[in-house]
C-alpha cells in the first residue's frame, strides 16, 4: 500500500515540477534530451513524451536556467544542456522550501 502512494507522488511530482526534475538531473551532470527520458525512467519508473520534454528545455533554455553546446557522437549531433548559475540559484530555491515546508512542526492556525 504504501509503495502505491509512493508511485502516485512521484508521478504527481513528474508532472507538476518537471523543470525541477530536468535541471536536478542536469545539474549531476550535463546531458541531452533523450538521456533526461531514459534517466528519468530508470529513477522513477516513469516515461517521459519527447512532446513534454523538449519544449521544457528550450524554455528553460530561454529564462537562462539552462545553456546548451552541440556535441557529435558517431554520426549524431546533440544538444548537450549545463546548468547555469541562475538554474542552480533556482533548485537551491526548490529546497530551501521544502526544508521550510519540513521544519513547519506546528501549522495550525
Amino acid at each position: 500500500m504504501t509503495e502505491t502512494f509512493k508511485e502516485r507522488i512521484v508521478l504527481r511530482f513528474s508532472k507538476n515540477f518537471l523543470d525541477i526534475l530536468a535541471l536536478r538531473l542536469i545539474q549531476a551532470e550535463p546531458m541531452w534530451g533523450y538521456k533526461i527520458i531514459k534517466k528519468t525512467e530508470i529513477l522513477f519508473g516513469i516515461k517521459l513524451r519527447h512532446g513534454a520534454i523538449y519544449p521544457l528545455l528550450n524554455s528553460l533554455e530561454a529564462n537562462g536556467f539552462l545553456r546548451s553546446r552541440q556535441e557529435v557522437h558517431g554520426r549524431r549531433k546533440r544538444k548537450v544542456y549545463e546548468i547555469t548559475s541562475r538554474g542552480i540559484q533556482f533548485v537551491s530555491a526548490y529546497y530551501d522550501f521544502l526544508r521550510e515546508q519540513l521544519q513547519m512542526l506546528d501549522i495550525k492556525g
